[in-house]
């Protein structure tokens, strides 16, 4: 990967997840690094994408949406993996738990093909080591106007991209960090990589779109 490591800035929630993520060598490779509670502190602008894992304090983000919308309508990337609960995200809903009668109603299904996904077993995200629900074990509604990439099988949305609430793209994904998959097994293991790639290039489309408008 030739990223410049400034590209991609991620939250470290301070969780033990979190700090897995920090020291995790293939990660620190691509992303930077703050405490959560520096966000009003740090110059947003070097940064093509803000990553925001689930663990994260939300009361603090609602405290401070503004930034994450500033951030976005400067024609940049978020990346949220979890559940939301505070109205912190634009066009984000509240996550909403799958009613589980069997281990297959957490499974994953790819909506349409997708960069991000591309070769990745369905059965590789529903299942870990032979247990299912890991993945996603429910989904928020999407906004209006949102690209659904991943359901579960009621057609519930667990990943979507929205290009409507801001002037910038929000990838939304019910459930762990994405980019930890690159330490994943299987095809899986595809997805952090793919996900990086996508971003780079979903922000060079929005740039070129402002440079046009």
């Amino acid at each position: 990967m030739n990223e410049n490591k400034t590209d991609f800035l991620m939250l470290d929630s301070g969780s033990y997840f979190g700090k897995a993520r920090v020291n995790d060598t293939r990660i620190q490779n691509v992303f930077t690094f703050i405490d959560t509670y520096e966000l009003p502190n740090i110059d947003l602008k070097p940064y093509k994408c803000l990553v925001i894992q689930g663990l994260i304090d939300q009361k603090f983000l609602f405290k401070h949406k503004g930034i994450i919308r500033d951030f976005l309508n400067d024609k940049k990337v978020l990346v949220f993996s979890g559940n939301l609960y505070l109205d912190w995200l634009p066009g984000g809903s509240p996550f909403i738990p799958k009613t589980i009668h069997s281990y297959k109603d957490y499974e994953v299904s790819v909506d349409h093909y997708h960069p991000i996904f591309d070769g990745v077993e369905e059965d590789d995200m529903t299942y870990n080591k032979g247990v299912s629900g890991f993945f996603a074990r429910g989904h928020h509604p999407i906004p209006e106007g949102a690209e659904v990439l991943l359901t579960l099988p009621g057609g519930e949305p667990i990943t979507y991209i929205d290009r409507k609430s801001t002037k910038g793209t929000i990838l939304v994904h019910v459930g762990n960090d994405l980019f930890g998959s690159m330490n994943a097994r299987g095809t899986k293991k595809r997805i952090g990589p793919q996900l990086i790639q996508w971003v780079q290039d979903e922000y060079s489309k929005l740039q070129e779109r402002g440079e046009m408008g």
